[in-house]
This record gives C-alpha cells, sequence and structure tokens, in this order.
C-alpha cells in the first residue's frame, strides 16, 4: 500500500488538484479518499483498465526560493492526486465508471474545486547506482 512505484516510459500523467471547503482538512477526506484510490488501483490496474500506479500529496506549505520565479507564490490547492496511465483513454473510461464515479461523489462533496490535467512523459531519470560508469567501461570522473 505505501511501497515504492515504478512508472515506465511513456506512462501519461493525470495531475489533479483539489481545494478542499473552508474548515474542511485532510483528516475530513482520508478515508473517502483512500476508498477511492482503493477502488481505482483493484478495478482498473494493469490490464483491467490501464492505472500504473498513482500518489496523493498534500500541500505542506513550503515554498522554494531556489525554484521559483516571478516572486514567492502560494498555492490554490491543498492536495494533489497524480495517477499514472498507459493512456487517456483508459483514464477516461474508468472515470466514466459508476464504480469510480460514487467514490469520487464522496471526495468532491467536501471540496470546493478539483482540476485534473493530463501530461505526456517528456524525460525520467534517477541517479545511477555508485561505480555503475566505472561497470559500464567509462572513465571514472576527476
Amino acid at each position: 500500500m505505501f511501497g515504492p512505484i515504478t512508472i515506465p516510459f511513456g506512462a501519461k500523467l493525470l495531475f489533479n488538484t483539489v481545494k478542499l471547503k473552508p474548515g474542511v482538512t485532510y483528516d475530513d477526506v482520508e478515508l473517502a479518499l483512500a476508498e477511492m484510490c482503493h477502488v481505482v488501483k483493484e478495478t482498473y490496474g494493469g490490464d483491467k483498465g490501464g492505472f500504473i500506479a498513482g500518489q496523493v500529496f498534500r500541500f505542506s506549505g513550503f515554498v522554494s526560493d531556489e525554484g521559483s520565479l516571478g516572486g514567492q507564490q502560494g498555492t490554490d490547492h491543498d492536495l494533489v492526486i497524480a495517477t499514472y496511465w498507459r493512456s487517456f483513454d483508459e483514464h477516461e473510461r474508468s472515470h466514466a465508471d459508476a464504480v469510480f464515479r460514487a467514490k469520487f461523489a464522496a471526495l468532491a462533496e467536501m471540496c470546493v474545486q478539483t482540476n485534473e490535467l493530463g501530461y505526456e512523459m517528456m524525460w525520467q531519470g534517477a541517479p545511477e547506482a555508485e561505480g555503475a560508469s566505472e561497470a559500464a567501461g567509462a572513465a571514472p570522473a576527476a
């Protein structure tokens, strides 16, 4: 449930920002969110519907001085739901399904707004293991 995920190159990212109603906290939505995510994972995972993996983030309040341009700004959302799919079509079919819609409706009752945008993967990478470049025949860095 809380293990690492692996995202294959070419996956589609659906990035959903969630603005909670005034007075609603993450603790208030946690169960509805967990049930919705469980349904997606179990009902539409892999060959059943194209879902690859997902993540949920709560805005911490941190804004990077080093990585932000145009002055320090906050955000207009409280949560982010990032899901990875084989295709946008599979995502849309899953979200049109009555099983998903019922779970999403429970979350939506506690929200002012949600906005889900689709992104195509252009690059991904991770640091190479220590000594991997030497093992591959590359000269060590000086």
